[in-house]
């Protein structure tokens, strides 16, 4: 994630998941980011000024009558100053403040000082019963109202002991929102649909066909997608991979379960970008029980043909745009370019395969009607987005 240049405004409020804020400032600063805390009174007793002031390298502002700011106007310089204010984590007492424009601490009022071309994120952190509370529920209804980004809560173990709706998301999920934030929307308003990862072909109930697919190239798509402003539905085979931060993830294993996905629902969408790494054969016959080893004896296989699911949606009447991937093992250039033609697709993007799976890193070849166009080896974060820029150029018009 790149954030060169971006000053960031961290506000943190009471809260437990004050700790996570200090693995978030670490990460935007890595990230190329400016980061400027500034703590409540009520913050300060879950972690230090000290803290965070050595994790983002600046000092940390706490008193709207700061004498540092010249002027004695914490509260409209440091907001002027930032191209984003994060509040993370961000109390329902902070919402409440939000909401009825309170101004009676330098985070607070800086917020309601902020210029309108400042955006403002909340992180929301509490425990599952204030989050449910019908005055939360009001307080969040309109800060959405308001045009205050609400990112989460999340559900699972709380620090009280419940479990619920009310954690803060993870440091690495805000890192992401934040930086889906300053990406252009070049796909706003369109709805897109990515497979990716593996299929798995069983063979009995332990033993299974499968290839060295992480899903990673996949997944760095949606999230680039989601980024970019699209609604975004991943059809996923098995990984370990954790879900982009606001993209729907259906779940499948075999190519069959990731056919009838897709053909469910294509319908809704304008892009489709099909990534996954989906076996093109089945066991024909699946044993019901553990094929047992016997000396001497070799099983024999019979395979059948999976259906080829880019195949069936660019078959559609009216498909969406269809961009489909190729794994190659060699020859890349004269294959890619026939298996765009042979499935009857505007976009193929191809690579070679044993030198890409698995791995954090990429290089793409863009095959069109004009020709092929690489691109450089980079993280597939970074390719993700250069093809997202790619196929935005390329989409027909809206209607």
């Amino acid at each position: 994630m790149n954030l060169a240049g971006k000053k960031i405004l961290l506000g943190l409020t009471g809260g437990i998941a004050c700790y996570k804020a200090a693995e978030l400032a670490r990460g935007l600063v890595k990230a190329g980011a400016g980061v400027q805390v500034v703590m409540t009174e009520a913050s300060r007793h879950f972690i230090t000024p000290v803290t965070m002031q050595a994790l983002s390298g600046k000092p940390v502002y706490t008193d709207q009558w700061d004498s540092r700011i010249s002027n004695n106007m914490a509260h409209i310089d440091l907001s002027r100053e930032a191209d984003l204010i994060l509040i993370a984590p961000c109390s329902a007492d902070f919402m409440r403040k939000l909401v009825h424009g309170a101004a009676d601490d330098l985070l607070s009022t800086l917020c309601l000082a902020r210029p309108s071309t400042v955006p403002l994120l909340v992180a929301p952190a509490m425990n599952v019963e204030m989050w449910e509370n019908p005055a939360t529920k009001r307080n969040a209804d309109q800060l959405r109202a308001d045009r205050v980004v609400l990112l989460g809560p999340a559900s699972g173990d709380q620090a009280c002991g419940d479990t619920g709706l009310g954690r803060m998301l993870e440091p690495d999920q805000l890192l992401e929102a934040v930086s889906a934030f300053f990406q252009p929307k070049r796909l706003a308003g369109r709805h897109v649909m990515i497979t990716a990862g593996p299929t798995f072909e069983p063979i009995d109930p332990v033993r299974g066909i499968t290839n060295l697919s992480s899903g990673k190239m996949g997944y760095a798509i949606a999230r680039a997608a989601h980024a970019a402003g699209a609604t975004v539905t991943l059809v996923s085979g098995p990984t370990a991979l954790q879900t982009p931060l606001g993209v729907t993830r259906v779940p499948v294993t075999t190519a069959r379960e990731m056919h009838e996905a897709v053909m469910s629902e294509i319908t809704a969408y304008d892009l489709f970008i099909a990534v996954a790494a989906v076996a093109d054969w089945r066991v024909a016959s699946v044993s019901e029980q553990k094929i047992k080893k016997q000396a001497g004896q070799t099983p024999t296989l019979q395979f059948e043909q999976n259906p080829d699911i880019l195949a069936s949606v660019a078959a559609l009447p009216s498909p969406p745009y269809c961009v489909g991937f190729a794994a190659e093992s060699e020859d890349l250039l004269r294959q890619g370019a026939a298996k765009r033609e042979k499935k009857g697709i505007p976009l193929l993007v191809g690579n070679i395969g044993h030198q890409t799976f698995g791995r954090d890193d990429n290089a793409l070849v863009l095959f069109d009607e004009h020709g092929h166009q690489s691109l450089a080896r980079a993280s597939k974060e970074t390719l993700a987005i250069r093809l997202i820029e790619e196929i935005s150029r390329r989409l027909p018009a809206k209607t």
